[in-house]
């Protein structure tokens, strides 16, 4: 009897813990995080195409959940849920809450939902609180990029604990993912439904591999990080206290930061056809062809080349 009574408060137990998870949070069993969304999508860091107005550059509010292994808000390589895509595309919640609600219900995976407000420029920060519980040690999060096709930064399943305790800090840096259900290659691309869906992939400098791609930028081995985001444990006396803005100049809302330029290289179009041959009869005369500049170059990018062109030639329909 004994015996039987402990294999059912052990199963029990087991039973509670998230399914799949291979590391065993025993930390304290609540904890609460300050978070604190930086966006770093300033002209100087993106030049190419940088969004001045409509829309200009800018962050959609921040919805995330912490949770257990068994829910996934999003994962790299993996197709978007609904909710995630109507998020990515539009910016809109309503599906995506839907979802973390249904999953909370049906599999108790999930811990708390939490949101940030937007941002109105690329550069700025929001912040919010969230709690983590030791069965739910895990925070992922989408931020919508404004303007842009489905484009997003988040994270995905990051574990707060480490064993016996919670983390005190952790920033990590963000970069732009692709939700794989709109094909526009720029930020401002009209709306064009991939069909059938892609994956969520993220999006470097060389991929995809167009010209045209707002990220496109062949000299960098990386983009810089887009927006960092950086939580940090509350004590106890801090729970409730707004959470502090870092590197923010008195009233203002754009960031200081020491980001390096990246270079844009001028961008031409092909060569026209050649024009009509001018000069008299018998004697060589000159065309021309010409070219236009598709992208002004900025930060020390490569200066545009010559976009005309002359040679030699015989008149023709001479008389």
């Amino acid at each position: 009897k004994v015996i039987w009574t402990l294999l059912v408060t052990i199963l029990g137990y087991a039973s509670s813990l998230p399914v799949g998870d291979d590391s065993i949070c025993t930390a304290e069993e609540l904890a609460k995080y300050s978070i604190i969304f930086t966006g770093k999508w300033s002209q100087t860091a993106f030049p190419k195409q940088y969004p001045l107005y409509r829309p200009p550059a800018q962050w959609s509010s921040m919805l995330g959940v912490t949770h257990s292994s068994d829910y996934s808000m999003w994962k790299k390589n993996e197709y978007a849920s609904n909710g995630v895509r109507d998020f990515a595309e539009k910016g809109e919640a309503w599906v995506l809450m839907k979802e973390i609600e249904e999953a909370g219900e049906k599999i108790q995976s999930v811990h708390g939902i939490f949101s940030a407000p937007a941002i109105s420029s690329g550069t700025g920060q929001t912040s919010t609180e969230l709690e983590v519980h030791s069965r739910h040690p895990l925070v992922s999060f989408v931020v919508r990029i404004v303007p842009s096709p489905d484009w997003f930064v988040g994270i995905d399943s990051l574990n707060l604990c480490e064993g016996d305790h919670w983390m005190e800090e952790v920033s990590v840096d963000l970069f732009p993912y692709d939700a794989g259900t709109d094909s526009g290659f720029t930020f401002s691309s009209p709306n064009f439904a991939t069909i059938p869906q892609d994956t969520v992939t993220e999006i470097t400098c060389s991929s995809p591999s167009h010209p045209a791609n707002s990220f496109y930028y062949p000299r960098l081995k990386i983009l810089p990080p887009i927006a960092q985001v950086t939580m940090v444990k509350l004590k106890k006396n801090q729970l409730g206290l707004p959470a502090p803005y870092l590197d923010i100049p008195a009233k203002s809302n754009e960031i200081i930061d020491s980001v390096s330029e990246t270079p844009l290289d001028c961008e031409v179009s092909q060569w026209s056809s050649w024009g009509l041959c001018r000069g008299a009869c018998r004697k060589t005369g000159t065309k021309i062809r010409t070219r236009f500049v598709l992208l002004q170059p900025a930060n020390n990018g490569m200066p545009c080349p010559n976009l005309d062109e002359e040679t030699g030639c015989e008149p023709e329909n001479c008389v």
